[in-house]
């Protein structure tokens, strides 16, 4: 597994890209940054340490399907830490196996730092060889919009 590292400086307060980037007040701004990885990218769950949280999205079959995480830490606009443990086959958690073995260990991770009214958002992203590429092309898209939303 490789880690990846993504930053993105954005003109507002480090409390109010973490709360579009998780959702908190309105779960839309977290769909909107997501979406370049999936139109219907969602979450069930709680960003709670400790909490288990779901991140699903729709396939071109209608089929659901998605990531089965833990919030292994939560820093209210500081940091927050994701720990991915399963995947989600339609309403299947699969937690167990050799795909799900590949990613044991994995993390993805948000870093937000506050200094005179920009906040630098870091993610690092734990990834399989044959999702490098994804990533490194739609995580500046994804963080783009993040910014761009934050910015209003």
């Amino acid at each position: 597994m490789k880690r990846l590292k993504f930053k993105k400086e954005i003109k507002a307060s480090a409390q109010k890209v973490y709360e579009t980037m998780l959702g908190l007040n309105d779960k839309k701004t977290y769909e909107s940054w997501t979406a370049v990885f999936n139109p219907t990218s969602t979450y069930e769950g709680s960003w709670d340490k400790g909490s288990k949280i779901l991140f699903i999205g729709v396939d071109e079959n209608g089929k659901k399907g998605g990531m089965v995480s833990e919030i292994a830490e939560h820093k209210p606009a500081s940091f927050v830490s994701i720990r991915h443990y399963g995947f989600l086959d339609g309403d299947t958690e699969i937690t167990s196996g050799e795909q799900v073995e590949k990613w044991t260990g994995g993390y993805e991770n948000y870093s937000f730092v506050e200094n005179n009214g920009i906040t630098t958002v870091t993610v690092e992203i734990d990834t399989l060889d044959e999702y490098l590429d994804f990533f490194n092309n739609t995580y500046i898209k994804a963080l783009d919009i993040l910014k761009e939303i934050s910015e209003q």
